[in-house]
């Protein structure tokens, strides 16, 4: 069994035990709902990296559904939600129900948002749906916000912009960030969000050649 193989049997295991103890208690459910939810998008990053990417695709579903799901009883500027599933789709490849999942979290106020995780949100979205413009006001802001991360901010402006050159000097930021980070979400050594960013990047023709132990070994337009 690969590393990856392991880290697979690791998150679906996770999954299927959350799965099995799935509280009826409101708050108990939608927390439990959300670990299943990272647990399945663990799963497809990992299938991801080893080369299975029909399973992985199938995981990131499973991901956005859960996140969907959990979002009926998490407490309000619960953003990490809406993210998480249009991040989840955009990996799967499958645009049409990411552009479902952004009108979603647009529908939940990300636009009207005072935080920044919001407006990331709220970039994001936009993005997914081509509505550069508007993304870039979001953008914009949470660049220079407090507490979110300069370069993912850089990285979506440069994306509305069309600006390659910025867009390439904040998406190796963003890349060098995560290589040498210590933690990773659910245990998944990916730059999960470098792989959102190129996705999102290839639909305007701006997606770079990047190579890293964290990124799958074609990573253009991921």
């Amino acid at each position: 069994m690969s590393g990856w193989d392991e880290h697979v049997a690791r998150e679906v295991a996770r999954y299927e035990d959350g799965d099995a103890r799935l509280p009826d208690e409101p708050d108990a459910r939608q927390r439990q709902l959300t670990r299943m939810g990272n647990a399945a998008g663990g799963a497809g990053l990992a299938l991801l990296m080893a080369g299975r990417g029909t399973e992985a695709s199938n995981w990131f579903h499973r991901a956005a559904e859960r996140y969907r799901e959990s979002i009926a009883d998490a407490p309000p500027g619960s953003w990490g939600r809406p993210i998480g599933a249009m991040k989840a789709l955009v990996l799967a490849d499958d645009w049409p129900a990411a552009e479902a999942a952004a009108r979603w979290g647009l529908e939940l106020g990300a636009a009207e948002s005072g935080s920044p995780i919001g407006r990331y949100a709220a970039a994001l979205a936009l993005l997914v749906l081509g509505r550069d413009r508007d993304a870039l006001i979001h953008a914009d802001v949470i660049r220079t916000s407090d507490g979110f991360p300069h370069d993912v901010g850089d990285a979506l402006a440069f994306l509305a912009a069309g600006d390659l050159v910025g867009y390439t000097y904040a998406v190796e930021s963003v890349l060098d960030s995560f290589e040498t980070r210590e933690e990773y979400l659910e245990d998944i050594p990916v730059a999960d969000t470098v792989l959102v960013l190129q996705a999102l990047a290839a639909r305007r023709g701006l997606a770079l050649e990047l190579s890293s132990p964290l990124l799958p070994a074609t990573s253009a337009g991921a």
